[in-house]
């Protein structure tokens, strides 16, 4: 229940709070490892970078800690060996980073404890999952970019030789099924690790998975998805994993979710108990469409990622989703990474780390300080995010101005009973090279809170009571 202190209207000439409709507890912040994983998965500081707040250092920089707790782990479809005369068919463009090992190797030897399977292999990215959880990460998501190579129509796991067509083989759903959730099952018993969540698609209604991807991938129809849940479902209630729920589907655009929950049939709607998807439709994302049209279903923002080197798209963004796609969880893609895509560029082929972009301090604008368990309070204004902690009784203010002129914005508390006047500011401002730093505080008086916004910068704000 949101505090006294809350629940009184806020009024002001530009900003307003809807404090009878707080959102769901914050889930957390979080990414998927896969190929960084795969790459950077021994290094204590990336992981301290990651999934800490503590201030860490990265080369001869001193960087704060992103605070993340959700980890997305990666199901690899990929291996090197002959399964009935048939080898993998590699696609001409993928890089060997992007080629995730699989641990289920011969289909004719179903035993996991067989030497049909390797679970030595993908050590990088399970010792990163394992890394995030000593540091506090608690979330645990499954999912896959294709099924294991030999279980695709062309051996090939970037891909069917028409991107549309789908690629798993009529007669390896089950497969694939028993592939994920005794993964699933060996995470936990073996790993220490429970997933939280199992999500069997990425993109799946995406039309670019074909033979020569430059990444694992494959097409599933909404039929195909309609077919697979329930098996999925049966295999992970065979092996005592009945509370492990179900996320679905990961497709790249929100028009593709809207269209992929449309057409799913009363039986997979009732398995999905977390719908995903991600980001890449950027600003112009039918975000409130895709709320409407899955009800009240817990959304989690599975992935985002873009090469804007500014940071305001990313910023705008987050905005945008909070707003109007009202996620409980929000997921960068590959923080590790090259071409502008990564919060720190890396030179992925070599494993060699180069500058923390501006996108890094900009998440960390949000990501440090609102934490899990905090509600979300809806606004009427877009620019601004405000998150309360009932039992620090905390108020977080994160406030964007993404364009080129410098703005004054006013809130009053005027109806607060009580008003947090230990005040503390972080802002950026990427073009600036302001990178997360301490700002100047609001001036609090009278219960109206003045907040100077320079161009093209973000800036967060917490309220708490003291002096």
């Amino acid at each position: 229940m949101i505090s006294t202190l809350l629940m009184c209207a806020l009024q002001t000439q530009t900003v307003s709070l809807s404090l009878d409709k707080t959102s769901e507890p914050w889930q957390g912040w979080g990414t998927s490892l896969c190929w960084m994983g795969k790459v950077f998965g021994q290094r204590e500081d990336l992981a301290d970078a990651l999934f800490t707040t503590k201030e860490v250092q990265i080369g001869s920089e001193v960087i704060p800690g992103l605070g993340m707790n959700i980890v997305r782990y990666n199901a690899g479809a990929c291996s090197w060996n002959v399964v009935g005369g048939r080898r993998m068919v590699t696609s001409k463009i993928i890089l060997p980073y992007r080629q995730m090992e699989a641990f289920w190797l011969d289909p004719t030897k179903p035993a996991p404890e067989s030497d049909g399977w390797d679970w030595n292999t993908d050590l990088n990215q399970v010792e990163m999952m394992r890394k995030a959880k000593r540091r506090g990460a608690d979330k645990f998501e499954l999912f896959s970019n294709s099924p294991v190579w030999w279980m695709c129509k062309n051996d090939n796991p970037s891909g069917a030789l028409k991107a549309s067509d789908d690629n798993l083989r009529e007669e390896c759903y089950d497969d694939f099924a028993i592939y994920l959730a005794e993964v699933a099952r060996h995470s936990k018993e073996k790993w220490g690790i429970s997933f939280t969540t199992v999500d069997p698609f990425n993109e799946p209604l995406s039309d670019w998975w074909d033979a020569d991807c430059k990444q694992e991938g494959c097409h599933f129809s909404v039929e195909a998805q309609c077919r697979l849940l329930p098996l999925l479902r049966t295999e992970l209630d065979k092996r005592n994993l009945k509370s492990l729920p179900i996320a679905a589907s990961d497709e790249t655009y929100m028009t593709h979710a809207i269209t992929a929950w449309k057409g799913y049939d009363a039986v997979a709607k009732s398995l999905v108990k977390q719908v995903n998807v991600h980001g890449y439709q950027g600003l112009i994302s039918p975000r409130a469409k895709l709320r409407q049209t899955v009800g009240n279903l817990p959304v989690w923002l599975s992935e985002h990622g873009e090469n804007d080197t500014t940071s305001l798209i990313l910023v705008g963004s987050i905005l945008k989703d909070i707003h109007d796609l009202q996620p409980v969880a929000w997921s960068y893609w590959q923080p590790l990474d090259g071409s502008n895509w990564g919060l720190i560029d890396a030179e992925m082929t070599i494993g060699k780390l180069n500058e923390v972009t501006p996108k890094y301090f900009a998440l960390a604008q949000f990501s440090r300080h609102i934490r899990k368990g905090m509600r979300i309070i809806p606004s009427s204004d877009p620019t601004m995010v405000f998150a309360h902690d009932s039992r620090s009784k905390k108020l977080v203010v994160v406030v964007a101005n993404l364009t080129k002129t410098a703005k004054t914005k006013t809130i009053s508390f005027a109806d607060f009973k009580t008003v947090g006047t230990k005040i503390d500011t972080w802002i950026t401002e990427p073009k600036r090279g302001v990178l997360y730093q301490k700002g100047a505080k609001p001036v609090l008086e009278a219960k109206m809170m003045t907040i100077n916004l320079p161009s093209e910068s973000v800036q967060t704000i917490e309220l708490r009571a003291g002096n």
